[in-house]
């Protein structure tokens, strides 16, 4: 037997059984599954994520490689074989990726991806935050990877009587060469969008071990290293150059061992920002692979140069530019809750996004509203409006607000030439009618009359806080109650409307598409965050507006779906789930659980939000219920479990819901929030009393400033649901109409 397979054996043991300390095991990243929500394929999506090898808002991520390079399922844990270790700055598979290559080890002169694939097995697999580590068993290899933001360190433990290979790939019209006898250098040019003709990925790989340089096809170079052992590669990355790539080398001080230790406390100081109790272990894991999933979009694409400076390669002019720049994140989908978690967990994080979004406007005269790394052609909604609002209204300072001002309202009145979902498709239609109509050839007219309202209100409360005239604010005011000319009174939802003011007759609330966004009317009317008390003035008081929240859920889970000819995968992920009309898996409802609030029934929002939490998410490969989506949909669950939600960005009020922890602590800069709920269980989801600070507090929501400052909160819980606390009028969080 080869000496290399015992050692092979004794450090695979050592890597799965892990230390044992009770220290260790208590740390929070330690409860993460990295590999939670990769079960998924184009017809059903658990998730649709991969295990994320990174720093939190790292520039670069690492991700072992399954598939073919642009196949966006790039890791799927149903799959046999890995091809590489890879580079990705993908943020989901419906945008792809760019910038990516990879390196492979082998100990046979192959390179092509179908041909160098080896077999693996996740029994022999260990994926973390900041490390992750592998048995390549046609080669019998062990490869270990950690990360810093804009490097990674890697290791290999090759046979001791074999040849030592390593791939590294710059996929198609990438390049690689020899610098010297340990050092490669290249580029990746790969991309599906939203980059300058200049655009360029530069990587720099260096080995403690000399090789040389074998025959390889154009954008691939094979190594063969002088001798087998175990080999250390430092790798670093730049969208800047290459001089940029090898002084992101620094990044990495010390050995691997070192680089690995400064990334798990990376990882724990910032997860740790929330503490939480529970005799549940799947609960803890649960939690903090989402908090996991949170922190790692938007990417920080800025860089350090040699003069200390934060600079970064703008994807808008192909420019190299001053500041912080945020990427990889669609706001129709993050605008709900990733962002306004990030202003209350992370607030230093916050003004370096809101100083980004300065730097997207200057750059491009728009501000983003998918983006990858520049504009994308994604999604519906002017939803930039609220991620500034929001960030400004929480208290988030450092960067020059004025700018954004101009920038959302510039937005509200415009749309970008070629990438039509930047600004507003059909402003002109939306200003003099105040809504877009069906039938002028502008598809998902009613969703976007419906976010275009909210985030007229969101413009509306910024420049008040702003300070500006009430002159220039008025229209904002008016436009923010837009959502009325959308509701259908004989259907009691919302409709799309013609040019001429008709309702669209037919109708179907089943239909998906065609009006609506990836979901039909059942879940976009509720898409009036701003003013549920409007809402519920048109739907006739609050039993007719409880009324139509408990059909979606009563109802079959039917569908039509006419508009794409076939049921996507977010109809299929409704259909399977159990709950009637109710599509967690996709972004416009999930706030909706939350809006008994509003109408004197809260029982039902707890009921609901408990079953969406112990139903809908698990810490395992199948653990997402439809798309994880840059963290939004794990985001609502780290505020739902925390047990409050921001229904409506920029209101400075959360909506309660029900905690799922015995006791969580959130460590925030103005001073910690405690929460308790010592009755707390499986069969106690009611909140029955609530303290704010030793007071009695009979609100259904909490202020932001209140908790901003430091608070605690004791939630008394039962088995019955409680018919008298927060049914009273003056109970319910902020509506417009209340103003």
């Amino acid at each position: 037997m080869k000496s290399r397979i015992l050692f092979s054996a004794a450090l695979f043991l050592l890597l799965a059984c892990g230390p044992v300390s009770k220290t260790t095991q208590q740390d929070p990243v330690d409860y993460v599954n990295t590999l939670t929500g990769t079960l998924s394929k184009f017809e059903l999506s658990t998730g649709n994520t991969y295990p994320a090898v990174a720093v939190p808002w790292g520039a670069h991520f690492w991700t072992p490689q399954t598939g073919l390079n642009g196949d966006g399922w790039t890791y799927r844990y149903d799959a046999n074989h890995i091809r590489g270790l890879k580079q990705t700055h993908q943020p989901s598979p419906w945008i792809n990726d760019y910038g990516a290559w990879s390196l492979m080890p082998l100990t046979r002169p192959v390179y092509e991806e179908k041909a160098r694939a080896s077999w693996f097995s996740h029994k022999a697999e260990t994926a973390t935050p900041y490390y992750y580590s592998v048995y390549l068993a046609d080669y019998d290899i062990i490869a270990e990877l950690t990360p810093a933001s804009h490097a990674a360190a890697v290791r290999i433990a090759y046979p001791q009587d074999d040849p030592a290979y390593l791939v590294v790939d710059a996929y198609a019209g990438g390049q690689v060469s020899l610098k010297d006898a340990n050092t490669l250098v290249g580029c990746s040019v790969q991309n599906h969008g939203g980059v300058t003709e200049n655009f360029r990925n530069w990587f720099v790989v260096t080995s403690d071990t000399p090789f040389t340089l074998c025959p390889a096809a154009d954008g691939i170079a094979l190594v063969q290293f002088d001798r087998s052992q175990t080999v250390n590669l430092k790798v670093a990355s730049s969208f800047i150059s290459e001089e940029q790539a090898l002084l992101n080398l620094q990044e990495l001080q010390g050995d691997f061992d070192a680089v690995k230790t400064a990334a798990r406390a990376d990882w724990n100081a910032t997860l740790g920002r929330v503490e939480v109790e529970d005799d549940n272990l799947d609960h803890l894991r649960t939690f903090y692979s989402c908090l996991y999933r949170s922190v790692l979009f938007p990417r920080d694409l800025s860089e350090v140069n040699a003069a200390g400076e934060r600079v970064h390669y703008s994807p808008h002019n192909g420019k190299v530019e001053k500041g912080h720049f945020f990427t990889d994140t669609g706001f129709w989908d993050t605008f709900r809750s990733l962002f306004p978690l990030m202003n209350l967990l992370y607030p230093e994080k916050s003004a370096q996004v809101q100083e980004g979004l300065v730097n997207d406007y200057l750059e491009s005269g728009f501000l983003p509203e998918w983006a990858s790394p520049g504009h994308r052609g994604c999604m519906v909604g002017n939803n930039s409006a609220s991620v500034v609002a929001d960030a400004y209204l929480s208290g988030i300072r450092g960067y020059d607000v004025e700018i954004l001002w101009e920038a959302v309202t510039h937005d509200a009145h415009a749309v970008m030439d070629g990438v039509s979902s930047t600004g507003r498709l059909g402003w002109q239609y939306y200003d003099s009618l105040g809504y877009v109509p069906c039938d002028v050839g502008i598809s998902e007219n009613a969703a976007r009359t419906l976010e275009y309202a909210y985030d007229d209100w969101c413009i509306w409360q910024l420049g008040k806080a702003l300070g500006r005239p009430d002159e220039e604010l008025a229209p904002y005011l008016k436009a923010a109650r837009n959502y009325a000319h959308l509701y259908d009174p004989e259907y009691r939802l919302m409709n799309g409307k013609s040019l001429a003011g008709e309702f669209r007759r037919p109708f179907s609330p089943l239909k998906w598409g065609g009006d609506f966004t990836e979901g039909n009317s059942l879940h976009y009317t509720w898409s009036v965050f701003h003013d549920v008390e409007g809402l519920i003035g048109l739907m006739g008081g609050d039993e007719a507006f409880a009324s139509q929240l408990d059909t979606v859920f009563a109802m079959a889970p039917k569908y039509d779906d006419s508009y794409y000819g076939f049921p996507i995968h977010e109809i299929t992920e409704m259909t399977v789930m159990g709950m009637g009309n109710y599509a967690h898996g996709n972004q416009p409802i999930q706030h909706m659980l939350y809006l008994y609030d509003w109408c004197g029934q809260p029982w039902k929002a707890q009921a609901r939000i408990r079953e969406v939490m112990e139903k809908f998410y698990t810490p395992w490969a199948d653990g997402y219920c439809g798309d994880e989506d840059n963290g939004q949909t794990s985001a609502w669950y780290v505020f739902s479990a925390l047990g409050f939600y921001p229904v409506c960005p920029a209101s400075g009020q959360y909506a309660l819901g029900t905690p799922l922890f015995k006791k969580a602590v959130l460590h925030l800069p103005g001073g910690d929030v405690t929460i308790d709920a010592p009755d707390n269980g499986a069969d106690a989801c009611y909140v029955s009393s609530l303290t704010l600070n030793g007071r009695k507090w009979d609100r259904n929501y909490l202020l932001q400033k209140d908790l901003q400052k430091g608070a605690s909160l004791r939630f008394g819980m039962s088995a019955e649901p409680s018919y008298t606390r927060g049914t009273a009028a003056e109970a319910r969080p902020y509506s417009l109409s209340n103003e």
